[in-house]
């Protein structure tokens, strides 16, 4: 048995990405080795809601928000307080969100899920952009061993930073199959139909936090092309909140008069994520860059067809269940809006393939995956 300290600050900060992650492989961890003393670490204050949602005691520092502590640790590289001081001793301390606080732990990982910052500077704000180029490449340096969401973030990490392949291991999310399925319950799907605006006729969803990376504005140029060559009746959904530098977004879609045609629900709770999946003719997820490409498996699972950039993770969460374009050329997103649209036997080809690939993708066999990175390096 070993004891083995997280941070699962992401798990109760971030609803969507990293911490639906973090959540997950959690929960099947505690599962898959109750052999294990996990111990989960909290920065900042959490709430008595937040501590009965948890699925073990969350060690907090209640006198010290986050933010302090960021500011600590990675803005002024103090080494003090340790996450030790509020767990407890452990053999080994997994950081689960790009950046390593200080601890005494024998062995220490760290999970970076995406290089974002360093190929697209708009990624982020530019305060956090300059912040992630420092303290990330800081803490790989001082982590054993580091974990990597798909295959290319890993290859990203050995060209960029010239991590040494043995230090790195590839843990993939994985999506709830009990609550991502196809959804076929018609009162079910109007009534997230409804909540969210999505009208009566065909759509296409797209989701993801409003920002440049995402691509949303080449997505709707494209969109706008498809309609003009094939007088596709679909509208085109867009959820998620906004982020940054995402009014490009909203004046692609005035300047192209698609108003009551593009629609932005804005953030989509999870509970209803499988529904609006669902009820998508198909799904499209044009990003320029990403670590994982966690909704295009949930949207896999729901049964769904794809449409995704051919670039960095996305083949690898895709699979065989997406059509892939150049997610850099409006042309080729439209081609492929063109042909999901109005091919029907492409879409059903493509949703068997999908969910049969998605089906992979079990917190289960993430979580197995974990603990063969825990073993590995705590046997170096």
């Amino acid at each position: 048995m070993a004891t083995i300290a997280i941070d699962y600050t992401p798990a109760v900060r971030q609803q969507a990405g990293i911490g639906r992650i973090v959540r997950g492989q959690v929960q099947a961890l505690i599962q898959e080795a109750p052999q294990h003393d996990f111990r989960l670490f909290v920065a900042g204050p959490v709430t008595s809601q937040e501590r009965r949602d948890a699925p073990l005691p969350l060690h907090s520092t209640p006198f010290i928000s986050e933010r302090n502590l960021v500011r600590i640790w990675h803005r002024l590289d103090i080494p003090f307080p340790k996450v030790d001081w509020f767990t407890g001793r452990a053999e080994l301390f997994h950081a689960t969100d790009f950046v390593l606080p200080p601890s005494r732990a024998r062995v220490k990982l760290l999970t970076v899920h995406d290089l974002a910052f360093l190929f697209y500077p708009d990624a982020a704000m530019p305060s956090l952009h300059h912040y992630l180029n420092t303290v990330v490449p800081r803490s790989v340096a001082r982590a054993d061993h580091i974990l990597a969401d798909s295959q290319n973030t890993a290859q990203d990490l050995q060209e960029q930073w010239q991590v040494p392949p043995e230090r790195i291991s590839v843990v993939q999310g994985a999506v709830d199959h009990q609550r991502f399925r196809p959804i076929r319950d018609p009162e079910a799907l109007a009534r997230v139909r409804r909540r969210y605006g999505v009208g009566e006729g065909p759509y296409i969803l797209a989701l993801s936090r409003l920002e440049p990376r995402k691509n949303f504005a080449r997505l709707i140029q494209a969109y706008h092309r498809a309609r003009q060559e094939g007088r596709i009746p679909h509208r085109l959904i867009i959820g998620g909140s906004k982020g940054w530098l995402y009014h490009q977004i909203f004046a692609t879609v005035q300047e192209l008069g698609l108003t009551e045609q593009v629609h932005f629900p804005g953030f989509i709770a999870e509970e209803d994520l499988p529904v609006l999946y669902s009820g998508a003719d198909f799904f499209a997820y044009p990003s320029l860059y990403e670590g994982f490409g966690l909704p295009i498996v949930e949207a896999l699972a729901c049964g769904t067809p794809v449409l995704a950039g051919d670039n960095s993770c996305l083949p690898e969460a895709g699979g065989p269940g997406a059509l892939y374009v150049d997610a850099e050329q409006v042309e080729s997103i439209a081609e492929g809006l063109l042909r999901l649209a109005q091919d029907a036997s492409l879409r059903g080809q493509l949703r068997e393939a999908g969910l049969a690939h998605a089906a992979h993708f079990t917190w289960q066999r993430s979580a197995r995956q974990l603990l063969q990175a825990y073993e590995r390096a705590l046997a170096g």
